[in-house]
């Protein structure tokens, strides 16, 4: 399957270190509040965050490298997405194999009024966290390319500028 001009395989080896971080980030959390460590902590370590980071990084690199377009963004905020919400439904049901609870699925990290069974749970993160993590990341990996490209340096805009300089007061 073909994004641009690159292979899926090609976007996912590119964006290698970004699902690196959100599992680091996933595990960190998992460990933290394991360890009782204070609730500020745990709350401060979020994988959405971390999300929101990754489509950042990932739209310089597909910026910077020439790598896409706003096509790359939107499949990259979708990998993400769904990286971090199979992270989150594998501790979902861990937590509901082993009968103990996990920050995943202690009450006082959840939404109010969210799902109580597992698997209420993992469908919302199916649907919702899929869904709406990748179109939040996509609109703003769409809007952060966009303005590079307008505002940015760029490779383009660089070569412009030194072509021009080159021509008109060159040697």
């Amino acid at each position: 399957m073909r994004i641009g001009r690159h292979r899926l395989r090609d976007h996912i080896l590119l964006m290698r270190p970004m699902f690196v971080l959100i599992a680091a980030v996933w595990m960190l959390r998992l460990i933290l509040a394991a360890a009782n460590s204070p609730e500020w902590i745990t709350r401060v370590t979020s994988v959405t965050t971390t999300i929101a980071v990754a489509v950042l990084l990932a739209v310089l690199l597909i910026h910077f490298k020439r790598f896409g377009g706003y096509a790359s963004v939107i499949v990259s905020a979708f990998l993400f997405n769904l990286w971090a919400q199979a992270l989150i439904i594998i501790a979902i049901l861990l937590s509901y194999f082993t009968g103990t609870e996990n920050v995943y699925t202690a009450l006082e990290y959840s939404l109010p009024g969210a799902p109580n069974s597992h698997l209420e749970h993992v469908y919302a993160h199916l649907t919702f966290g899929i869904g709406i993590g990748t179109l939040v990341g996509t609109t703003f990996g769409c809007l952060m390319l966009f303005l590079l490209r307008r505002l940015g340096p760029g490779p383009a805009r660089e070569s412009t500028w030194v072509r021009k300089g080159e021509v008109g007061g060159g040697p």
